[in-house]
């Protein structure tokens, strides 16, 4: 249960790298810089959904 609350902040550090990185280089839209952030929220949603659902399943055991 700890792990799953670790990766959360792991995946969560590492997209605000991506998403500084990405502003650090232009801040024009664009349509890669649009879509690594989006895929780096993309990534802390999916482990938040992984740790909702192992809490509930440790919870309900």
């Amino acid at each position: 249960m700890i792990s799953c609350v670790l990766l959360v902040l792991i995946v969560e550090l590492i997209n605000s790298a991506i998403e500084a990185t990405v502003d650090r280089i232009s801040l024009d839209d664009h349509r890669l810089a649009k879509r690594a952030k989006d895929i780096g929220s993309a990534s802390v949603l999916v482990c938040l959904l992984n740790l909702v659902i192992v809490w509930v399943l440790v919870l309900l055991s």
